[in-house]
Order: C-alpha cells, then sequence, then structure tokens
C-alpha cells in the first residue's frame, strides 16, 4: 500500500514534531507539500523533507487552489487560524487531521465537524494523551476490574513555572482573544482524557480559577520591562536568559527554543531575549489567561471528578488518582500502581515503551499518527480513535466549566444552546 500523501499547515512546533515522525515511518505517510508564511520555518521543515519548491507555500490558500495532490491535510497553525483551512481543505477532499484545540468556539468547532461529515473526509483530533501507551494500560487495568467500579477520578496537570512563562505569560497563548482561554488552548487535553478514563459522560460541571501571579502589581520593586535589561532579573525565578540558558546548556535546539528562533544559537537566543516577545518580564506581558484553575465534574451513574492546572509547580508530568469500589489506581505519568482493598495488595506496572521516533507526549504523537494515517489508508474512520464527533464532546464540556468559571455557577450537562432559527429546540454537549 503506498504510504499517505501530507500536506502539512504550519510549520511550527506542533507540524515539525508531525512531520519528524512521518520522516522516520516512510512506508506509512510522507511530507509531500508544506504551507507556512515564515519562510525560514517553512524551508526548515521542507527541507527536511524533501518537499519540492512548488510544494512549498507561503499562504494555505494557495495550496487550496491547485488540484489536490495530497490524501491528508494536517492543520497545525495557531488556534485562530484552525476553521477555514479545515474548511477548505475538507471541501477539496483532504481527509483532516486539527492539533487541539479543534478551534476557538463551539460554533466553529462545529463547523469544522460537520464540514468533515458533509464531504464525507476522516477528521482527526490531537489529543495525544489517549494514545500513549501508558493511557492504554490505565484503561485495560480498569476494563479489567482491577478497582472496581470506578467512583471519582482526581487529575492533576503541573504546568511549570517556565512552561506558564514561555506559551501562556510571553507566547503565543498568552491571551483569550487571540488564542483561546487556558482551559481550550492546554487543558483539552485532560479533560478529553478523563472522559475517556472514566468512561462515561459528565452531567455536571463548576470550575474557578483567575490570573493571580502573572500581573503588573505583582513585579518586584524595580523591576524592568525585558529581562537583559533588569537589575533583579538575578533573583527572579522566571528569568527569561535563566530558563532558556539552561536548554542551551543542555545542547537543545529544539522547543522551546526553536520557538524563540528557527536556528537556535547563543547569539541567535541572546538577540531573540533583546528584541522579541519571550525577553518580556512576565509581570509586564499583556497576558490575561489563568495561571491555575480546577474543574469539577460528575458523571453518569454519580462518579465524581476533579481536575486542577496549575503553573505554580516543576514541569513535569500528570498526577492521577482513579477511585474504585475496591481499589485505587495511582498514576505519575511513567508507572500506575493498583491498591487492592480486599487483597491488601499494592502492584505497579509499567507502560510499554513509546516508539522514539514519536515519543512526544509519552507516545502520544505517534499513537495519534499512526491511528489516523492507518484510517486514512483504509478509510474507515473506526481506526481514527478521537474522531470528530468524540473530539467535539470534550471540547463543549471545556467550553462549559469556562463558562462555569466566568459565571461562578454549575452548568448542567448536556447544554440547551441559544435558541436560534437554525438550532431552536436543539441539545448539545
Amino acid at each position: 500500500m503506498a504510504p499517505v500523501r501530507v500536506l502539512i499547515v504550519g510549520a511550527g512546533s506542533r507540524g515539525s514534531a508531525y512531520a519528524a515522525w512521518i520522516r522516520e515511518h516512510p512506508r506509512i505517510a510522507r511530507v509531500v507539500a508544506v504551507a507556512e508564511p515564515r519562510p525560514a520555518y517553512r524551508d526548515r521543515l521542507a527541507d527536511a523533507c524533501g518537499v519540492p519548491p512548488e510544494a512549498r507555500f507561503a499562504d494555505w490558500r494557495e495550496a487550496a487552489a491547485l488540484p489536490r495532490t495530497a490524501d491528508a491535510a494536517l492543520v497545525c497553525t495557531l488556534d485562530d487560524a484552525h476553521l477555514e483551512p479545515a474548511l477548505a481543505f475538507a471541501a477539496s477532499g483532504h481527509h483532516l487531521m486539527v492539533e487541539k484545540p479543534l478551534a476557538q468556539t463551539r460554533a466553529d468547532c462545529e463547523a469544522i465537524v460537520e464540514a468533515a461529515r458533509r464531504a464525507g473526509v476522516l477528521l482527526g483530533v490531537g489529543h495525544v494523551l489517549r494514545h500513549a501507551p501508558y493511557t492504554r494500560l490505565v484503561r485495560s487495568l480498569l476494563d479489567a476490574g482491577r478497582i472496581g467500579t470506578v467512583t471519582g477520578i482526581a487529575h492533576v496537570e503541573p504546568v511549570g513555572f517556565w512552561h506558564q512563562a514561555h506559551s501562556y505569560v510571553r507566547g503565543n497563548w498568552r491571551r483569550t482573544d487571540e488564542a483561546a482561554p487556558m482551559l481550550l488552548a492546554k487543558s483539552c487535553h485532560d479533560l478529553d482524557w478523563i472522559r475517556h478514563v472514566v468512561g462515561r459522560e459528565p452531567t455536571a460541571v463548576s470550575s474557578f480559577g483567575s490570573l493571580l501571579h502573572f500581573r503588573p502589581e505583582q513585579a518586584p520593586p524595580g523591576a524592568a520591562e525585558r529581562c537583559t535589561e533588569c537589575p533583579v532579573e538575578p533573583d527572579c525565578a522566571y528569568s527569561a536568559p535563566r530558563i532558556y540558558g539552561r536548554f542551551l546548556e543542555q545542547g537543545a535546539t529544539g522547543w522551546p527554543l526553536d520557538v524563540l528562533t528557527p536556528e537556535p544559537t547563543a547569539e541567535s537566543v541572546a538577540e531573540a531575549l533583546r528584541t522579541g516577545p519571550y525577553g518580556r518580564c512576565v509581570y509586564h506581558c499583556d497576558n490575561d489567561v489563568v495561571d491555575r484553575q480546577v474543574v469539577a465534574l460528575e458523571f453518569e451513574g454519580g462518579a465524581t471528578g476533579t481536575f486542577t492546572m496549575t503553573a505554580f509547580s516543576r514541569a513535569g508530568h500528570r498526577r492521577t488518582t482513579v477511585f474504585g469500589t475496591g481499589g485505587e489506581l495511582h498514576c505519575d505519568g511513567a508507572s500506575v500502581t493498583v491498591d487492592d482493598f480486599l487483597a491488601g495488595t499494592t502492584e505497579t506496572f509499567k507502560p510499554e515503551a513509546a516508539d522514539s521516533a514519536g515519543a512526544g507526549h509519552g507516545g502520544g504523537d505517534g499513537g495519534l499518527l499512526s491511528a489516523f494515517f492507518a484510517g486514512v489508508a483504509a478509510g474507515d474512520p473506526e481506526l481514527v480513535e478521537t474522531g470528530g464527533e468524540d473530539a467535539l464532546r470534550s471540547h463543549l464540556l471545556v467550553f462549559a466549566a469556562e463558562r462555569a468559571r466566568l459565571e461562578r455557577r454549575v452548568v448542567e450537562l448536556p447544554e440547551r444552546t441559544e435558541q436560534t432559527e437554525e438550532t431552536e429546540g436543539a441539545w448539545h454537549w
């Protein structure tokens, strides 16, 4: 069977990561075109994948206007630029993989799902956590009844102090109006994962959180607008020269350094910190997304759940406890421990090793692409585990949780939409 031909739309961190996996699996897929407005990023990916000059596009619209030469399009643009290319490439017959979040609003998410359905193309969504070997291990233990009936789950995402500063204070996802609320931009992964693990739909949600620390009034006395000019920088945990300098010392050249500059060196990173957004003081940026948030859930059958996202931690694996009538499951991202109430035993399990070429997100990156390309090759939507309809339910849960936070109330699910001529009487998750 011929490899799936792939057009990558957006050659940033996610597009480049997916392209790297494809290069390591030439029998499964190959990149035949790339669309990216920044020449350095476009050519870096295209050169690595052997994409010819005529298939390198500064604007995805150029590619969409031509006869279709790819089987699938991977939409890896920023959050606010998913809708238009997804609609266009679905209409032209491309199967779609859209990076999470699917879109910034419920209406746009629904529009993408409907466009794929109407065009008869497969739609996958980048919920990579579902595809990690670790997740498969958790589900297998729960499905085997190792802790009886699931009664609750407590899930924590330690975003990490430097990652929050990089992506959600200085970076592309710092503002709700330009990207998405933090819960959607960062943690729709997690609410999707909780749904997947519990195996039941939520019936109610509430949430609390705000921007507590990364504000002008929290700045140390004398703090400057930019780290490279700041007299208190040596004593600041969020010092950009210190954060990025540690990656340079480790010999890193990929994420997060390649977000600052396409070819990271000590000199290019230093220049980016002097002149670009990633050298700004974390207390003097234009960010507005929350820096910690909690979500409380109730599920069909009465199980409960909590999710905590926090910036104020070391970056690390998510931590989860699943509570059951017959035991507990303790998950630290690297192993899963089962406490059996009846036997009084404790047993620890390790997931299978992830393919090194797709080891991002604990092997989830490779698992996601393997499943999607298998579905495309076979024309079988059942092989695409994170399909559009299922992913839409997770996104709508996120929107409901964010509404609960903003309105300080419990939101019952499913929610009734605002009544319009088109949707009057409809119910949606």
